[in-house]
């Protein structure tokens, strides 16, 4: 007898969501942490808007925005950073930095992750520094 699968409610497929989106920020810093960076925040979060990561290497504070995806088959990651988004990032941003005094230089990057398999499946990671301004 064959099982039909089951249907997820929009709450649970929400968290799901929600889920799969903290897995590819954990990813992220991972990633970031190999490469020199020390995480200062992960999911800063204000009235304008939330950060992903900040983080923080040499003469700069990163601003991190997580984009994953299956593929980008579709369109790349990084162009599911809109002109809006990347302005409440920016606001944000600011917000942070009125809370957190630095001397460090300012910097949105952007990082996709593309995990066709999901969590349990190799996954290809691009590093765009300086997305935008």
């Amino acid at each position: 007898m064959s099982r039909t699968p089951k249907k997820l409610s929009e709450k649970d497929a929400l968290m799901d969501r929600r889920k799969l989106g903290s897995w590819g920020e954990a990813q992220a810093a991972r990633y970031l942490r190999r490469r020199g960076y020390t995480i200062l925040d992960m999911n800063y979060l204000c009235r304008f808007g939330e950060i992903d990561i900040v983080a923080k290497k040499r003469k700069f504070i990163v601003f991190v925005e997580v984009k994953l995806r299956k593929n980008d088959n579709f369109a790349e990651a990084r162009e599911f950073v809109t002109r809006a988004k990347q302005e409440r990032i920016i606001s944000t941003a600011g917000f942070w930095l009125m809370e957190n005094e630095t001397e460090l230089q300012p910097r949105f990057d952007v990082i996709e992750i593309y995990a066709p398999e999901g969590e349990n499946g190799k996954i290809n990671i691009r590093h765009i520094e300086n997305a935008f301004q």
